[in-house]
């Protein structure tokens, strides 16, 4: 170890914890209660569209800082040597491979669906309508297909720091 203090690690594993949370949990809130609750309450489908984008607009910049988190956390225990909070190569390819996926949804397709979106809800002409509205479902089908990856990476990322944790407890 490097002469880390003790503290040091506590906050660093206590961070990567809250940011796990954040990662999962906002994607379980997002899925599981807000978007149900959108469609189910605003009147119709271009204000529930707006506010649903506004939303996860809201949730890729928690992703951002919780990205650099969960990355600065896991140099900050490669770094210490420590074997305690060791960084193992399954770790490693998950939480790349969650960020991986999170910027590509963040930098590409995401303002490719806002843009469809604008573009369906701007247009008076029906058929012009229903055709911007078909593309953008076409481009939100594999957006959804990636969140809830990331949402199942971010699950076995917890499971690997519980495994971790409990093969610990037991030395």
């Amino acid at each position: 170890m490097r002469g880390l203090s003790r503290w040091g690690m506590v906050a660093c594993l206590a961070l990567e914890w809250v940011a796990l949370a954040v990662w999962v949990g906002g994607m379980v809130v997002l899925s599981g209660a807000v978007i149900p609750a959108v469609f189910n309450t605003f009147g119709g489908q271009d204000v529930g569209g707006m506010f649903l984008t506004r939303a996860f607009e809201g949730y890729h910049r928690f992703v951002i800082g919780v990205g650099a988190i969960l990355c600065g956390a896991l140099w900050y225990r490669r770094w210490s040597g420590d074997p305690i909070v060791e960084v193992g190569r399954s770790e490693i390819i998950v939480l790349a491979v969650m960020v991986m996926i999170a910027g590509l949804i963040i930098a590409v397709l995401h303002p490719n669906a806002a843009a469809l979106q604008a573009q369906a809800f701007a247009t008076k002409d029906e058929t012009t309508r229903k055709a911007a509205l078909e593309g953008l479902f076409r481009v939100l089908l594999p957006i959804r297909a990636l969140y809830m990856l990331n949402l199942l990476l971010g699950i076995v990322l917890i499971g690997i720091k519980a495994k971790r944790s409990l093969d610990q407890g037991g030395r």
